[in-house]
């Protein structure tokens, strides 16, 4: 086993090392019961009362929700003002202008829904003040919403009959001061340790070697990445994210930003265990995330390290792998377990360019985006397999004869209509989207208020669709990162992302919430020896099958045209 296969190993074994008792510390935060940060009591007591907000109210899955989506409402409003107006506000050392309309409406809404889609280069597009008090403002912000969401199902699936989820602003205070925050100060300083910059000075004009002056960008860094990690967002400070020597400087601060990726969404898993004192059925769901997780990095380190074969038809030496658009300091196997890592966990943040990678590369990271589920967002990505739980107990219900009980509570024909109109939305939001681009480039048409469609792509035929089905992909998973190939920062880009960021962002979050809530609603059943145990490895892989299948039969068409397609052209 070489050495950057070895880290690559150490990173998942401290990593789920690392995720078990934050779990069991989150299931305590969300329960009420005593921690060791029980001191930030009064700060959020005095926050609940400048919000005019009781703690103890109790409130239905209605207005769970309501109370949800009026706050993020109010979050696009700021953020739209802020952007808008950047050129002119303070904290702009380097002079960088304000955002067009159409930018400022994707970005805004990239970063209130925790997807971090940049059309905008991070260091030139943004001042200081719009990198801290909007982009990394809503890092924190949209991490806890989904938190708080995953929090009030997990009160829901508790109750034996209940009618409220508990209270949305405590659970969202609390996912930021009890969680998010001291974990993003540890990494921060870790960060600062390996050499991220923490300023508010400008740019540094510096005399290269060959007597050029050069201008390097630096700023408040640190904090942004600890918080784009930790979070689940992705968006980077710099324009090609932890690919950048100042974002992410070493190997180690590699291994931290990996950590950091996955340990909230697996400690989630953990915590619903903890929540419900039902430890082997989180075991169950980690087990299937892990199953689908580790085949697709097991595959993209196959493709990354046996090279490209075009280039070994050239007689070119590729000991190191595919190392197009990698880093040395970083390596082929690292950069392969971040690209299957940051797209399982609906991050988006790279350590190397996407579009570079081998077709299975991105064939494995847009299926990866496409399931959506294993391991998935802070919060949404157990959310997203809690619908595939709605659906696997109804079909194995049907299968053996019992009626479909989820944790004894019946699963009627509304709560699948529900999840039914949830996991039909994911592949008509990317299905569509790429259809719309790829006709508008196949037929030239001429629309006037966006860049001619022949100058969106710079790759033509299968890659230049993977680029485009990738990026709606991504929008629609609410994870940000892209193949870099297209062009997208024009009006139909995007306002079409825009669009697709909303919806593909808040109805999977209101589904869930909506369906725990009916069931919260309902009369108890007792486990008898009719009960479908949904805690058994039997279950497990009967959830995993309706994953693969659900996915497959949506997207293979498309992925074929794409991904599969280049590679086999790659193979004669």
């Amino acid at each position: 086993m070489n050495t950057n296969l070895t880290g690559v190993v150490a990173t998942l074994i401290l990593t789920i090392v690392l995720a078990i008792p934050l779990g069991r510390y989150l299931a305590k935060v969300y329960q009420g019961e005593r921690v060791w940060t029980d001191f930030l009591r009064p700060f959020e007591r005095l926050l609940y009362r400048l919000g005019g907000i009781n703690p103890a109210e109790e409130m239905s899955w209605q207005r769970f929700l309501r109370a949800l989506l009026t706050i993020n409402m109010l979050w696009l409003v700021y953020g739209f003002i802020m952007l808008f107006y950047q050129g002119v506000l303070p904290l702009n050392p380097d002079g960088n202008p304000s955002m067009t309309p159409d930018l400022t409406f994707n970005t805004v809404i990239s970063f209130v829904v925790n997807c971090n889609l940049q059309h905008y280069s991070g260091e030139s597009g943004l001042s200081y003040l719009s990198q801290v008090g909007v982009i990394m403002y809503f890092q924190f912000v949209s991490a806890a919403t989904g938190m708080a969401a995953l929090a009030g199902v997990y009160r829901a699936m508790q109750e034996k009959q209940s009618s409220t989820l508990g209270n949305f602003y405590v659970y969202f205070i609390q996912s930021i001061t009890r969680v998010l925050l001291p974990l993003s100060i540890v990494l921060a300083v870790a960060l600062l340790a390996c050499g991220t910059p923490m300023t508010f000075d400008g740019k540094i004009v510096l005399n290269t070697l060959q007597g050029v002056e050069q201008s390097i960008s630096q700023g408040p860094a640190a904090a942004m990445i600890a918080i784009k990690q930790l979070g689940t967002n992705g968006g980077g400070f710099f324009g090609v994210n932890s690919a950048h020597p100042l974002e992410n400087p070493n190997f180690l601060s590699n291994m931290l930003q990996t950590i950091s990726i996955l340990l909230v969404p697996i400690a989630l898993v953990f915590a619903l265990g903890y929540y419900l004192k039902r430890r082997r059925l989180a075991w169950i769901i980690f087990g299937v995330m892990t199953m689908g997780f580790l085949s697709f990095v097991m595959g993209t380190i196959m493709a990354e390290t046996a090279g490209n074969p075009a280039i070994a038809q050239m007689g070119i030496n590729q000991d190191l792998g595919s190392m197009e658009g990698k880093e040395t300091r970083i390596g082929a196997e690292a950069s392969a377990l971040w690209g299957i890592a940051t797209t399982a966990t609906s991050n988006g943040s790279v350590n190397a360019m996407h579009d570079s990678m081998t077709p299975i590369s991105g064939f494995l990271q847009m299926l990866d985006m496409m399931i959506n589920a294993l391991y998935g967002g802070v919060g949404v990505g157990l959310l997203n397999y809690y619908i595939f739980i709605i659906i696997a107990v109804f079909i194995s219900g049907l299968m053996v004869g019992r009626t479909p009980e989820l944790l004894g509570k019946k699963v009627e024909i509304r709560e699948m209509k529900i999840a039914t109109l949830i996991t039909l939305l994911h592949p008509f939001l990317i299905l569509m989207g790429t259809a719309l681009s790829s006709y508008l480039i196949v037929h030239h048409a001429d629309i006037g208020w966006a860049v001619k469609p022949a100058n969106w792509l710079n790759n033509p035929g299968n890659h230049g669709f993977s680029e485009m089905l990738y990026e709606y992909t991504s929008a629609s998973a609410n994870n940000g990162s892209g193949f870099e190939g297209l062009g997208d920062n024009n009006f139909f880009w995007n306002v079409s992302t825009g669009i697709v960021l909303l919806m593909g962002r808040f109805l999977p979050i209101i589904g869930p919430v909506a369906i725990a809530g009916l069931l919260a609603q309902k009369q108890y059943i007792p486990e008898s020896s009719g009960t479908l145990r949904v805690d058994t490895p039997t279950f497990g892989l009967m959830t995993f099958a309706v994953i693969f299948i659900v996915a497959a039969l949506a997207f293979f068409p498309a992925l074929a045209l794409g991904p599969l397609a280049e590679y086999f052209s790659m193979h004669p």
